[in-house]
């Protein structure tokens, strides 16, 4: 059964997103969602440089340009859309993408997630 994440228009094309706990392999792990170019994307919040959580502040995740997000620990900036690293020190790795769907006004966590 999808789960609530939150409002479709609580996520603004480059603002803030919005963080929540996955099951991630049997474990908790924190995730997030932004809205990228009208689209919602979900990903683990973990750089894929070193595993830290990659808002500088909370749910802050997109560079001042609001086109890339970005690690604040050491500058890894990745594509929105696809999670792609395309600058700093694991350039070419993705972020792990988390199933979200948007319906009647909401952003869910899909049932593909396994939970």
């Amino acid at each position: 059964m999808p789960r609530l994440i939150c409002a479709a228009d609580a996520l603004l094309d480059g603002g803030a997103g919005v963080r929540f706990e996955v099951d991630h392999r049997g474990k908790p792990a924190q995730a997030f969602a932004v809205r990228f170019r009208g689209v919602v994307h979900g990903y683990l919040n973990s750089c894929r440089h070193v595993p830290i959580e990659l808002d500088w502040n909370h749910g802050e995740f997109f560079d001042i340009s609001k086109l890339y997000l970005v690690c604040s620990t050491h500058g890894a900036i990745y594509q929105p859309d696809t999670g792609l690293c395309v600058g700093g020190p694991c350039r070419g790795a993705r972020l792990e993408p988390v199933p979200l769907e948007e319906s009647g006004g909401q952003v869910w966590l899909s049932d593909a997630q396994g939970e």
